[in-house]
């Protein structure tokens, strides 16, 4: 899912919204999700661990628990 998030701020300029990243995730590996067993009932969850792990790298700009700001590449 780390790749998916960095791909799709990659493609949108460097930064975007949980829920566009969301959108982009499974418009382009809805396959992938159905495919994964229980990832498909979690996999919105579970990437927004991915990207606080992407944040804890430095990869991803710090949101400081803050639910106002996109995610950015840092």
């Amino acid at each position: 899912m780390k790749d998916w998030i960095i791909r799709c701020l990659q493609e949108r300029g460097g930064s975007g919204w949980p829920r566009e990243v969301s959108k982009y995730v499974w418009e382009h590996y809805e396959g992938e999700l159905k495919g994964s067993g229980d990832l498909l009932y979690t996999w919105q969850y579970d990437i927004r661990w991915a990207a606080q792990k992407l944040r804890d790298r430095g990869i991803l700009k710090p949101v400081n628990g803050r639910r106002d700001l996109p995610w950015e590449l840092a």
